[in-house]
């Protein structure tokens, strides 16, 4: 990132970053919609206590004091502020947070979290598709008893994990690297491919999905493209599809079917084109990808082939969630499932906060998002935290 854009960025923050894209008026709405509106004058309101979760999941490493401190700080910078918030305790805190839950967090995320790409984004687009992809991964809780209970712990060779799991399937805006989509749930509760069966519904006409060959299946396919949306999912080498008609571009036209004895019964499947070819190199990997647009004109095989590594943009944005703002080997430190929760959906919204900021910067400077480091805004952000004015004038009372 050049030094003006990250003066921009920095402009963005110092006027109001978390309310800029989630406006004070929406929270408070929605916690009256959750029924979680504070009912009388406290030390620490819902409301705030909102933008509290949301600073804790960019200050991973500091004491709950410590970022109600700083908040503190950039509220004294809010010209006419008439707040009554106090620097409460840790258990004080902790009481807050617990009063108010994780549901409004996750209506936030419902309502405001999207993809961001305008059709002026470079690097989001494949002709008229928007790009999306499809991927899960895990996150690691603290050691409580209630969490083990509810999250599970995950295995190995080694024996158990050291900590709790909580496991989340998402959808990212592949150019953007926007999570529009999540769906979480314990490790030991659910897989990724049956939390990816309630997360696909959010795909829409337009879209180009991108997905790894483990999420590929029939009624996972199926489901994905009753949406409208057309796939791009990689397949895994042993499943057989019959050449039914060979194309140009060396692809060719087959049918995923339900069952391999659906397919010998003669039965109706869905239409596919399957793609296939070599990666270059030590190994050289032999790779199938199957997708739903079947004329190989308005997208050539080996258009697809290098488009369908844009999928790794996901292990970059997952990568930016869990090691870049939440830190590398740092512990979600809510010790209840139900704030576990709460801080997930605080770091996802946080998460979709920058991107958002990062977007609209290099929207204005002209540039592929991808051109900006994550890492640096997210510094810029965090230096920012005790001077920005993260409440407008007289909107805290």
């Amino acid at each position: 990132m050049s030094s003006s854009d990250s003066a921009n960025l920095g402009d963005y923050v110092s006027v109001g970053g978390f309310t800029k894209t989630y406006p004070i008026k929406d929270v408070k709405r929605i916690l009256r919609e959750a029924g979680r509106a504070s009912k009388r004058e406290r030390n620490l309101p819902n409301h705030v206590v909102v933008y509290y979760v949301l600073s804790m999941t960019m200050l991973m490493t500091a004491g709950y004091r410590e970022v109600l401190r700083w908040l503190l700080e950039g509220l004294r910078h809010v010209r006419g502020f008439r707040g009554s918030v106090k620097l409460l305790c840790t258990s004080g805190i902790t009481q807050a947070r617990q009063r108010l839950g994780y549901e409004p967090f996750e209506l936030l995320y419902q309502e405001f979290v999207r993809p961001l790409a305008t059709p002026a984004t470079k690097g989001a687009w494949y002709k008229n598709w928007r790009l999306v992809s499809l991927d899960g991964s895990t996150v690691d809780v603290a050691d409580t008893l209630e969490n083990e209970a509810t999250f599970g712990r995950g295995n190995s060779n080694r024996g158990q994990s050291a900590f709790p799991k909580l496991r989340f399937v998402t959808l990212i805006e592949t150019g953007t690297k926007a999570m529009f989509g999540i769906k979480c749930a314990g490790f030991k509760e659910s897989s990724e491919l049956e939390l990816a069966k309630h997360l696909v519904n959010q795909l829409s006409r337009g879209m180009l999905c991108l997905a790894d060959r483990y999420f590929l299946g029939y009624p996972l396919w199926k489901m994905a493209a009753d949406t409208g949306a057309d796939l791009l999912w990689r397949s895994k080498m042993w499943l057989v599809f019959a050449v039914e008609k060979r194309l140009p571009d060396g692809s060719y036209l087959s049918t995923l079917y339900e069952s391999p004895k659906d397919r010998l019964r003669g039965k109706p499947g869905i239409p596919i084109r399957v793609i296939e070819y070599r990666l270059k190199g030590f190994t050289e990997e032999r790779i199938r990808l199957i997708t739903t647009i079947l004329d190989c004109e308005s997208a050539p095989a080996n258009e697809l082939a290098a488009l369908y590594h844009e999928r790794w943009e996901v292990e970059t944005a997952l990568n930016e969630l869990k090691t870049h703002l939440r830190g590398a080997r740092v512990v979600l430190r809510s010790k209840t499932p139900d704030l576990v929760k709460q801080e997930f959906y605080g770091l996802l919204l946080s998460y979709f906060s920058i991107r958002a900021l990062m977007h609209e910067a290099a929207e204005q400077a002209d540039l592929d998002p991808d051109r900006l480091s994550f890492l640096h805004s997210v510094r810029v952000i965090k230096r920012a935290v005790p001077s920005f004015g993260i409440f407008p004038p007289a909107t805290m009372v």
